[in-house]
């Protein structure tokens, strides 16, 4: 009789199991551009950010001009709260180009005078180092002012953690996403980067700066989201020609390349940022020279849009 009864309790106490909620599955992973523009001075596109929001916790690839206050708007406009100055924390950055990293000493001064409490964790090409020890350097008085003045800030959350990238592979990894470096050519630069990020059950391919690759091509492959940069085609034979355009064609992707590159890797989204128009906005349709022969989703991205 004894051993029915506890049997009957043992059976009870597995359908209680089995019936009692499992928890909330993982927050699917938000791409929100924070900025999409280039080096050209357009007010309505900041400097190429591209975040990732998963599980409460933003990855920053690329640190453009105006990338704070751009994901202070995104963290109101979405009621993200990992877009908040205070919580910016991640940064990966493509390579060290100018327009991609005047936000980087943003991020590392402004979140931190604001509130940031933990250190910035920065991977980045060979020469990130060097450039943060010397935007230290440049900002020292500042920072002497407000350590040892009546601020009283606390340096801690001013250090830098900078793990700077050599090759191909996994460079971070946590329980919310895995990062990939992929190497791409960018003219001159002898060391730049692409990133794969698996995050939150999506995929998610970011090129930074780079002429056709089929490093990218392979790192898609399907992918949920293909986030690359471009020019138009169009507007590129008009007004260089193939010799006055040299720079462009060796650092860049043209609209035409890129419709090949989205035909072989076939994300399930396309999405063009750092776009380089070569003329009014409005008289260049850079989705409508890419769907001449790619047939894909594909959409123009714009700062402060989540895909």
């Amino acid at each position: 009789m004894l051993q029915q009864t506890l049997s009957k309790i043992f059976l009870l106490f597995w359908f209680l199991i089995l019936l009692a909620p499992v928890g909330s599955p993982a927050e699917a992973a938000k791409v929100i551009m924070l900025g999409s523009g280039t080096p050209i001075p357009d007010p309505t596109s900041s400097g190429p950010c591209v975040a990732v929001v998963v599980n409460g916790q933003a990855y920053l690839f690329d640190a453009g001009p105006g990338l704070v206050r751009r994901a202070q708007a995104a963290a109101e406009k979405f009621g993200i709260a990992a877009l908040d100055a205070t919580k910016l924390t991640r940064l990966f950055l493509t390579h060290l180009h100018s327009d991609h990293t005047l936000g980087y000493p943003d991020l590392m001064l402004t979140t931190w005078v604001v509130g940031r409490l933990q250190p910035l964790e920065v991977y980045g090409p060979e020469g990130t180092l060097a450039m943060t020890n010397n935007l230290k350097l440049a900002y020292a008085a500042d920072i002497k002012v407000r350590t040892e003045g009546f601020e009283g800030l606390n340096r801690r959350p001013l250090v830098v953690n900078v793990h700077e990238i050599s090759e191909a592979g996994v460079i971070y990894k946590d329980l919310n996403v895995t990062v990939r470096a992929i190497p791409v050519p960018h003219g001159s630069w002898p060391h730049a980067f692409g990133y794969a990020i698996d995050a939150g059950g999506r995929s998610i391919v970011i090129s930074g700066d780079t002429s056709p690759s089929e490093a990218i091509i392979e790192a898609c492959k399907g992918c949920d989201v293909l986030v690359h940069e471009v020019y138009s085609a169009d507007r590129f034979d008009l007004v260089f020609g193939p010799e006055r355009g040299k720079y462009h064609s060796n650092f860049h992707t043209s609209t035409k390349q890129l419709a090949e590159i989205a035909s072989k890797s076939k994300p399930k989204l396309l999405v063009l940022y750092h776009q380089l128009y070569f003329g009014p906005h409005d008289q260049v349709d850079l989705e409508k020279e890419i769907r001449r022969t790619y047939t894909g989703n594909v959409v123009n991205g714009r700062d402060l849009n989540a895909y």
